[in-house]
């Protein structure tokens, strides 16, 4: 009997390793029909989970109805399972160097529970060969076992998109792979259990992590080349939204549009592909240039505000701004890598007194992780207003709003420019 249909009939169990936002839809998914043990180093996020509450508020507590999970954050629970999914985060370093310590960490601990016959799948994002080079190695020291003789390894990157309620784990081909055709076959058959859009199968492990590490890189570059024409635009005097509407009529034109590119993928993902490139002798140039174009795209913002607000006639050290947006997309709560972070630190760097607002992030988490909170009411004299983040409760404001929050002259800075031809009486400027 194969492994899936020991899993499908509750004979043996599936452990998914990292619970945030990748691991703990997945783990809902597979507990719908096969019983699941859904494992986190955090205590703290798996006591959440054990009431119904999702850590990373993606899933309401309905998503945890009808399934047969066991949250824990104790490592021997894992003995249980044959079937491991590692779904940790893959973050970059100060030196936008890969940090694998969360990724083999994962891999360490699924090593200390491996048994003849496990299956153990990967999905967070990593650069080509990875699988084989960095994690399978983990397997095989720790566990004392050997990879293909007593245990089977797959790749099936993420592709969820946090704040999509759309485009979700269900309805999104997947794509999978394995060490061999008896191994690609299981690890196909137990994802097309919970994805109904359909599995795709890559040919080697290789490929799967490359298809997954383009998909991002290719946005970053979609984007970082519409950030170069914003740049260009402004200088020309031209609105870009006017611009992009303009030739978005055409039927091939891709819709890409300005703005700050940070978060745990797009912001990320890039830089491990560039990495490994660089290992094999080949330093990547359009992808180190769109990286460049938009990680200085925070600065390059707050520099034209300060501009804007000099050139009203006041003084950049006495004036008060305030940063409407620190989540790194609209409408989540997820603080990793954001890049309104460059735009807050640049503004600090002229000198200026910066306040920030945000619905949905913690202000805890932003002094942890930045050094800066939120404050819980806005003044009515600030000399610039930035909306770095399209939050859907900033959708609805209008001039009259921004009058009543601002000092005389104002500065009204929509990066994603959602107030176009709503304000016609303050300064306006967007990308």
């Amino acid at each position: 009997m194969g492994i899936y249909n020991q899993l499908k009939s509750k004979e043996t169990k599936i452990a998914v390793i990292g619970l945030g936002y990748v691991g703990l839809p997945i783990a809902l998914e597979f507990a719908k029909t096969m019983s699941v043990i859904g494992f986190d180093i955090n205590e703290k996020r798996v006591d959440m989970m054990k009431n119904n509450i999702d850590p990373s508020e993606e899933l309401d507590s309905s998503a945890f109805e009808g399934c047969d999970i066991e949250f824990t954050a104790n490592i021997e629970d894992l003995r249980a399972a044959t079937f491991y999914v590692v779904a940790v985060p893959t973050p970059i370093d100060g030196h936008n160097l890969p940090n694998l310590a969360p990724l083999l960490g994962a891999s360490k601990t699924v090593a200390q529970v491996l048994k003849k016959g496990d299956y153990v799948v990967f999905e967070s994002t990593v650069y080509p060969g990875c699988t084989e080079e960095d994690c399978i190695p983990v397997l095989e020291e720790v566990s004392g076992l050997k990879w293909k003789d007593d245990f089977m390894v797959g790749y099936s990157p993420e592709r969820i998109n946090p704040g999509d309620t759309k485009h979700t784990l269900t309805n999104v081909i997947k794509v999978v792979s394995g060490c061999c055709d008896e191994s690609l076959e299981q690890i196909a058959k137990v994802y097309e259990e919970v994805v109904q859009a359909g599995v795709h199968r890559a040919t080697t492990i290789k490929v799967a992590e490359a298809a997954k590490i383009i998909e991002n890189t290719q946005r970053d570059l979609n984007i970082a080349l519409v950030n170069e024409l914003s740049i260009i635009f402004n200088k020309l005097d031209i609105n870009t939204y006017d611009v992009l509407e303009a030739a978005g009529t055409k039927w091939n034109f891709l819709k890409f549009f300005p703005g700050l590119v940070g978060g745990h993928c797009i912001g990320v993902d890039p830089y491990y592909l560039t990495y490994k490139a660089k290992e094999v002798g080949y330093h990547a140039q359009i992808i180190n240039a769109g990286r460049f174009v938009n990680d200085s795209m925070g600065a390059y913002t707050a520099k034209q505000t300060v501009k804007k607000i000099i050139a009203a006639g006041k003084h950049i050290s006495e004036s008060k701004v305030l940063v409407m947006g620190a989540t790194f997309k609209e409408d989540v709560s997820d603080i990793r890598n954001s890049k309104v972070v460059d735009v807050i630190n640049e503004f600090i760097s002229f000198g200026a007194s910066v306040e920030v607002v945000d619905p949905h992030a913690d202000s805890d988490s932003l002094k942890e992780e930045y050094g800066f909170g939120l404050v819980t009411e806005m003044a009515n004299d600030y000399d610039a207003v930035l909306v770095a983040v399209n939050h859907a409760e900033y959708s609805s404001f209008d001039e009259n709003y921004f009058k009543l929050i601002t000092s005389e002259n104002p500065v009204i800075v929509d990066i994603k420019g959602i107030y176009r031809g709503k304000i016609n009486n303050l300064t306006y400027w967007s990308l």
